[in-house]
């Protein structure tokens, strides 16, 4: 049995972001990292777009929109602090028609409303901003940016040794057992206990949950993204970020493109169930974490309301010729031969009993441990700002 002062179950961005606030220089504090993965950061961290977010989407008020302006300002700081690559590039996000007119306005009403900075643009000014895309009105976006997730999570990890913590790999959780004024964490790689555990296993963070023997409030479904990358000869077509108005209809934003902190330009994702909690392509298939999605009927509920865009969604997976054509609203110059198949995401989703998405950050103790139980994006973006919230759930059990 190996002690510490707080276990921290995932080597993602909010985990390590999390053991390192807490193992902070002036704090003196022993965390230990438990990583069911060989290295840090091989799912959802590593595996999306790189955006800064901005804070324009979320709901005024919500956690969500709270922590991503704080935790912008931290990611941003830390960042060039550590050298890792970052820049404040803007994105546009642009009306193809006048259908969308409305929604636009209500995006810029909620960047209002949550401090950022966005202003109204025709197309003339969308032209010298994008050149080659197209489109009746749009919203500029300055303050969004991009960056290097996986070198960020590289710096945590050098920090968080020298804090004197630790990271200990090939370590998936089997167990958690409370005790008087401790909890113990069973791993592949042995046990530990500590007066604190936090649970950031992103994917598998509702049923790490269950391990502790709480019921699970919300259900992780994983939603893959699929993405396309730009062949080099066409990076010119995109100078930033270029978004479409997202369907309030539906619950993600729909295909983008994204210029990437390390060189090149990502198209997408287009979103479909994963058959797997890492099922990152059509054959990766885990039986029971498929049963278990298909089973709820949260899920059914879901399907009911957004089948039809679902479909679509199941269309584009398969057919290229429908992905370019997606993209083609927004830079209509793109070609199908342009575009390769780029690494894909998945994202831990979690879903009420009543089929809706859980809109905000999730987090919750259990005795003494503590669940992030949903964590979609702008987490990324917002980690540092949430591991301060976490620690003020840790820290009467310090």
């Amino acid at each position: 049995m190996r002690t510490a002062d707080a276990v921290v179950i995932g080597g993602g961005i909010v985990g390590l972001a999390t053991a390192w606030t807490l193992a902070g220089e002036r704090r003196g504090r022993r965390v230990v990292v438990l990583e069911k993965e060989p290295d840090l950061a091989l799912h959802q961290t590593g595996r999306n777009s790189g955006v800064v977010h901005s804070g324009l989407y979320y709901k005024p008020g919500s956690m969500k929109a709270r922590t991503c302006l704080h935790g912008k300002a931290l990611l941003e700081r830390y960042c060039r602090e550590r050298g890792v690559t970052l820049e404040t590039c803007g994105k546009v996000v642009v009306a193809t028609s006048e259908a969308e007119f409305a929604q636009l306005d209500k995006l810029a009403g909620r960047a209002r409303d949550n401090g950022v900075p966005a202003t109204e643009i025709g197309p003339e000014r969308l032209r010298e901003l994008e050149p080659h895309c197209v489109g009746l009105r749009a919203l500029h976006v300055p303050v969004t940016g991009i960056v290097d997730y996986r070198g960020m999570c590289r710096a945590l990890a050098a920090d968080i040794r020298l804090s004197g913590g630790e990271l200990v790999f090939d370590a998936k959780v089997t167990g958690l057992e409370s005790r008087s004024g401790s909890v113990v964490v069973e791993s592949a790689a042995g046990e530990f206990e500590a007066p604190v555990a936090i649970n950031c296993a992103g994917l598998h963070s509702d049923r790490v949950l269950q391990l502790s023997g709480a019921r699970r409030p919300a259900r992780i479904v994983p939603f893959r993204g699929e993405y396309f990358e730009l062949v080099p000869s066409a990076w010119h077509l995109v100078r930033n970020l270029i978004y479409p108005v997202p369907d309030p209809s539906f619950p993600f934003l729909g295909v983008h493109f994204t210029r990437m902190a390390l060189g090149g330009v990502e198209c997408g994702p287009n979103a479909v169930l994963a058959l797997s909690r890492e099922g990152y392509h059509w054959d990766d298939i885990r039986v029971g974490e498929l049963v278990d999605a298909l089973g709820y009927n949260g899920f059914w509920k879901l399907a009911s309301r957004h089948w039809k865009a679902g479909m679509g969604e199941m269309w584009r997976s398969l057919s290229k010729r429908a992905f370019t054509k997606a993209l083609q609203r927004l830079v209509p110059e793109i070609r199908e031969d342009q575009l390769v198949p780029a690494e894909a995401g998945v994202r831990a989703q979690a879903l009420a009993p009543d089929g809706s998405l859980v809109d905000d950050f999730l987090i919750q103790r259990e005795g003494r441990v503590v669940h992030v139980l949903n964590a979609p994006s702008p987490a990324a973006t917002a980690s540092l700002a949430i591991a301060e919230h976490i620690a003020t759930h840790a820290q009467p059990l310090l």
